[in-house]
């Protein structure tokens, strides 16, 4: 078991892009620097959520909202407003799922940004989510959870309807467009984030004197990218589930009308 650097796309003879500290187990090819990077990010997000904790239970009688609080609050209603105008209502566990992925993606596309090159080729802290490893692995988490729920919501027979709608003869495309969709979740974070990673890598090709001022207004946009691209996969999130239950509230409100018809006056 030896770990070694497994390149991808080669730039120039001093430097490629898409290196990663390999170590093979078992016939398993493991990229140790992405794992450790979203370890990193992790424990982060975990951080970050304590910290916020203990910021609310620092001063139960403080009226005062912290720095931290307004920032927590703002985040949580942004994502509530999206999940209630998408759901009509907000789920226990939508809002949560979202709002910790918001983070925990924004924290791992940062990490790139952190001055760790030890050389051209190794990086201690890349970008995990710039490893289609990492990203298919998010895109299956959400979209196993978003069919959980939508047969949860109207039944196995109920959410397979949907393929067929409006006519039979979409099943196929109807199909298709569900399989694609963590494929295009997936590729839409890894190909923006890498994108970022080239250019970085690019610059740094560059003389100091001359990259400190083209690296610093990357990296000032990179960052602005990389929290771009974590509130719209959270988006995406929330209209996934949106999608998997729609009609379903229609369906629960028209059901209570029939049962009881001064409800629908």
């Amino acid at each position: 078991m030896s770990a070694m650097i497994a390149g991808a796309v080669p730039l120039s003879g001093d430097i490629t892009i898409g290196d990663h500290v390999v170590r093979k187990i078992g016939g398993l090819s493991f990229n140790l620097d992405t794992i450790w990077a979203t370890l990193i990010a992790a424990g982060l997000v975990l951080l970050l959520g304590l910290i916020a904790r203990r910021a609310l239970t620092k001063h139960p009688d403080d009226h005062v909202p912290t720095k931290v609080q307004l920032l927590w609050e703002t985040i949580v209603a942004e994502v509530n407003t999206q999940v209630e105008d998408n759901l009509g209502k907000v789920q226990p566990y939508v809002a949560p799922l979202a709002i910790s992925l918001f983070f925990f993606i924004l924290f791992a596309n940062w990490l790139e940004l952190l001055p760790t090159e030890i050389n051209e080729k190794l990086h201690l802290t890349p970008a995990p989510t710039a490893d289609t490893n990492l990203t298919y692995a998010l895109a299956l988490l959400v979209m196993v959870s978003v069919w959980t729920y939508g047969i949860r919501q109207k039944g196995l027979k109920g959410y397979l309807k949907h393929f067929v709608e409006p006519f039979p003869v979409l099943l196929p495309l109807n199909v298709l467009e569900e399989l694609i969709k963590p494929l295009t979740l997936a590729l839409r974070l890894f190909g923006n984030i890498f994108a970022g990673g080239i250019m970085l890598s690019l610059i740094g090709l560059i003389p100091f004197y001359a990259s400190w001022a083209p690296n610093l207004l990357w990296k000032l946009f990179d960052m602005a990218i990389g929290g771009i691209q974590a509130f719209i996969f959270a988006l995406l999130v929330v209209l996934y589930f949106g999608m998997a239950g729609a009609g379903h509230e229609e369906h629960e409100e028209h059901d209570s009308t029939e049962k009881d018809p001064e409800l629908a006056h």
